[in-house]
Order: structure tokens, then sequence, then C-alpha cells
């Protein structure tokens, strides 16, 4: 099947030598998935850092925050009988898990859509509290009444669950706290109210019974969470037979809330596909792409620092209301962007 995204020829558009690391001593090993929206005219990207001191040959080193906000450095002999580091991303040692690189929230603009830099005076948002000690990461963006929405999945030896923070200036910022507890991450609020009610998309996490897929929940008013639903399932023999999970906010279309999603096989390879759901009742799904809108053609989604991946937590519809420009993750290392048709996407969907 034909991929639909049209690259930008400028990808990859962030690589990690783009930024600066956050303090001395950390170096940025990846750029990932990119929350987008706009604000004072401009294209704004709030971007997935993660850093971890350089390696040396013998050991494994990497941070975590303390409940108080410092780092601190840990150091793992390669060869100790006890560690399991066969995964680019997570380590065991001593029986518990450590992600191998610390992330953190970052905030860039851009005037056209394609170059982006830090402006100044915007803070980065960075991990706080016992739930947040392996970071904070893969921020999606919605605004609803002048108020924008951050969720994002916090990290901690306690699991993964998504966190909420909310502004109207990028520059002072609520705490909620967890909204959906672990395990749960891949969070995305509706950008409007449906019946009085805000809706999220969100992905428990299962490895026993069940499986990882797409739920639902609405809202009375942003912050407390019910009615949930299991919406989208993986596909036995598919490209999206492992885990599927919510991009960002879906879009909505004279058809319905056009939802472009994430799924992924046994083999770790993550592409895109889309899904649709009821204008006045988005747990009900209307049509589903079988094959792939996006799957990892190019060098640069191919080869990082996990390669055979291309993953989107943000987008902005174009102004000509067809048009949608996609910012993604590529590889687990890059930030790269693309651009869809609603109405191509929309041919593309199965209807039950």
């Amino acid at each position: 099947m034909k991929d639909l995204a049209k690259r930008f020829p400028q990808n990859p558009l962030l690589s990690p030598a783009d930024l600066v690391p956050s303090r001395d001593g950390l170096e940025i090993t990846c750029l990932l998935n990119p929350g987008a929206f706009t604000f004072q005219g401009k294209t704004w990207l709030i971007v997935r850092v993660a850093e971890r001191p350089k390696q040396a040959d013998k050991v494994i080193s990497f941070p975590i925050l303390t409940a108080n906000g410092s780092i601190e450095i840990m150091e793992i002999d390669k060869n100790d009988p006890e560690l399991i580091a066969d995964d680019a991303r997570v380590i065991n040692y001593k029986g518990e898990d450590y992600l191998t690189t610390l992330s953190h929230l970052r905030l860039l603009c851009s005037d056209n859509g394609t170059d982006f830099y830090e402006p100044d005076g915007y803070p980065a948002l960075v991990g706080e509290g016992i739930m947040e000690t392996f970071g904070i990461e893969d921020c999606r963006v919605a605004e609803i009444d002048g108020t924008y929405y951050l969720t994002f999945t916090s990290v901690s030896p306690n699991g993964v669950g998504v966190g909420l923070r909310t502004t109207k200036d990028w520059k002072n910022f609520e705490k909620h706290g967890l909204i959906f507890p672990a395990h749960n991450k891949d969070c995305a609020i509706f950008d409007e109210k449906i019946n009085g009610l805000f809706y999220a998309i969100h992905r428990p996490s299962s490895v026993d019974i069940g499986g990882n897929y797409i739920w639902i929940a609405s809202s009375p008013d942003g912050i407390y969470w019910g009615g949930h639903k299991c919406i989208v399932k993986t596909r036995k023999g598919h490209w999206d037979s492992k885990r599927v999970g919510g991009g960002a906010a879906p879009i909505k279309t004279e058809k319905g809330w056009l939802e472009i999603y994430h799924g992924a096989n046994e083999a770790h390879q993550y592409c895109l596909g889309a899904v649709l759901l009821d204008l006045n009742d988005p747990s009900k799904v209307l049509a589903r792409t079988e094959e792939p809108i996006m799957r990892p053609l190019e060098e640069y989604e191919l080869k990082g620092f996990f390669g055979h991946v291309v993953f989107t937590n943000g987008h902005i519809v174009e102004p000509d209301g067809d048009t949608v420009t996609v910012y993604y993750g590529a590889a687990d290392e890059f930030v790269c962007a693309a651009k869809f048709s609603i109405q191509d996407m929309l041919s593309l969907l199965k209807y039950d």
C-alpha cells in the first residue's frame, strides 16, 4: 500500500546536536515525539529531550531525579551478572527497572513550521515529585477556551502514568498530578467539549489478560475522569498486532473524529494508522484503516536510537482545512514532519 505521508525535504528537522543539554555532565541522546500547537501566530513544539551522561566502555550510567528534584547518576558495571541490558531504552538491575535516559520537555517555536528555535523566557518542564523521578515524556497538547491542557507520561519506579498541567501563557503552569494512574500513557484530550463533557483517549497497559489497547474516557472538568471504554484493539497478523496507542487530539471532520494512532508489531516496528469516531459519541468506532498510512521508510526512520519507528503525538491542521502537518519522532532520535490530506485518510477507512 502507498504511504500517504509527504515528508518534509528538510527532515530531520531537529537532531540531538541541535539543542544544548540541560546541565553540565549530561548529553542529549534523543529528541522524541513532540506535541504541537499554535500560539501567538507561531508553530510550537514541546519536544521530549532525553539525556544521560557520556557512556564509558565498561559501565552503564544514567540519571534519575530524586524526590526533591536533584539529579543522581547511577553507574553499573556492564559485566555485573545482575544487569539485564538488552534493550536500548530500559535496563533491569537487581530486579528493578530503570530508563537509560532521563527525559524532560522543552519548548521550541517557528515562524514557518520548519525552522525551530528555543525562545527566551519559556521554561523547560521537568519531572517533579516521586511519581516523576524517571522523567516526563511524550506530551500532547489540547487548547479549550484559551487554556492549554498538557497530558504527558509520568515515569517512576511506581510505574508509568498520565500527568496533567495547564497553562494560558506557557510561562506559568498549574500542576494537577496524575489523572490516570499506572500503568497508562498515550493520553490526548479532545480540542472541544462534546455534549458538555471533556473527552480523552488513553492507553492502559496489560501484559497478562487483555492487551495494549486504546480507551476513551469523559470528564466534567478535565481533571476527574470516568466512563471508560475500550475502543481500539490490536489485530493479530497485522502491522498493529502488538500494541496500539493514540496520537494527538482527534481531528474534527464532517465524517467524524479522525484519530491518527500508532501501532507496533511483535518486532517493535512502529507505523501510523487512522480510526474514525462518531461526532456525538466518540466511544463509537465507525471505521479504521487496514494498512498503515505511514510506515518507516527513510534512513532517519530506520536507523537511530531505536530504529524502524515513526511515532506522533502532535499535528497542526492547516488553514485549507484538509492539510495536516504531522510532527513525529523518527527512530526514537529525530524530530521530523510530514503532510497528510484529511480526505486521503478518510478515503482509506474501512467501515464495519
